[in-house]
């Protein structure tokens, strides 16, 4: 059997229980795929905002020690720029390059330990090893990267208030990407007054960096997310199977498989998967329900695995009153992803 063969075909994400040891979520902390070659020159401003470009050269200097100084066509090392705190914080809509950006000061700051993760995986990680074994481990790294910087319950805020605390007083840099400026976290969500100390005392670590613009994944797509017709779905699923590996679930199936592993774990879902198919998408109305698919959208997208799917577009999954709540920006962001995972260029069939 070739190993092409021994790859394909249909299989089914409710089938999996991925299990992953506190060794394996510590050493996955780097940069998605699609981001391993994200560096400063990559990143493409849009010259209609200019703090996106400004946002570049104060990482730079960050990641560096030193700025960039465009003379003549060519760019030269400025002197160092002293740095006031010992964390970034880069605030700003979805689609605007923030991961790509905090991708790039990973891969720029020559650090001997650096560690790249979402919010869920840092967390993920105290779950696993506990507190003080987390603490040990990660204290003496360089940098730590934290994507999507998000606290939904005051637990989390507690944890990574004491967590990133011990880990700045033994000298590790931060870096965090998030929709919220850092002295907002919380609110909406939880009764953030009862926590204002922990999360002021979290953002005095980090200097705040404002970066505007419009969602990049939609300005080459056209109207809502891809949606196919049963026939459609049946046919496309069948030539992809023939040579890649695809998953085939109902879309409530999947919905209540999410609640039976821990987020941290839904990278392992997804492992090996080529295209994704969803059958019969509904709209979410359980805020736990739309969360872990949140959660979930997230990795595949950071996996960059297309979605094929039936029933309603995946852009109108969330409730208007879901919407119009705390968790606004959330789903937001995941209806852009949605919407650029239907559209994505599917695996050439066999």
């Amino acid at each position: 059997m070739t190993d092409q063969a021994a790859t394909s075909g249909v299989v089914h994400l409710i089938d999996r229980q991925p299990q992953m040891t506190g060794t394996e979520l510590l050493t996955g902390l780097v940069p998605p795929p699609q981001f391993d070659g994200a560096t400063f020159d990559s990143y493409r401003s849009d010259a209609a905002y200019p703090s996106q470009e400004e946002a570049k050269q104060h990482l730079v200097s960050f990641a560096t020690g030193a700025q960039q100084v465009k003379r003549g066509g060519l760019f030269r090392r400025a002197p160092k720029l002293p740095q006031t705190k010992p964390g970034v914080y880069l605030d700003g809509g979805f689609g605007v390059g923030k991961t790509h950006l905090l991708a790039s000061i990973y891969h720029a700051m020559p650090a001997r330990r650096k560690y790249f993760g979402s919010f869920i995986e840092y967390t993920a990680l105290v779950g696993a090893l506990g507190y003080r074994n987390t603490v040990d481990l990660l204290r003496g790294s360089d940098l730590l990267c934290i994507d999507e910087f998000e606290l939904d319950d005051p637990g989390d805020t507690m944890v990574m208030t004491r967590l990133l605390g011990e880990l700045v007083g033994s000298g590790t840099k931060l870096a965090a990407t998030s929709n919220t400026p850092p002295n907002a976290l919380g609110e909406g969500r939880f009764a953030a007054q009862d926590f204002l100390r922990e999360i002021h005392a979290m953002s005095d670590s980090f200097e705040t960096i404002r970066i505007d613009g419009v969602d990049f994944r939609q300005r080459a797509l056209d109207g809502h997310a891809r949606t196919l017709t049963g026939d459609e779905y049946a046919a496309q699923l069948a030539a992809l199977s023939a040579g890649h590996r695809v998953s085939d679930d109902a879309f409530d199936d999947i919905v209540k498989h999410l609640a039976q592993v821990h987020p941290s774990r839904y990278i392992r879902l997804i492992a090996g998967v080529e295209a994704l198919g969803i059958r019969d998408v509904r709209q979410l109305t359980d805020q736990s329900e739309a969360l872990r698919f949140v959660a979930f959208v997230d990795r595949a997208y950071d996996a960059q695995v297309p979605v094929l799917a039936t029933g309603r577009p995946l852009d109108e999954v969330f409730s208007e009153e879901m919407l119009g709540g705390g968790y606004r920006k959330k789903y937001l962001r995941a209806i852009s992803r949605l919407n650029a995972l239907s559209h994505a260029e599917l695996p050439t069939a066999a």
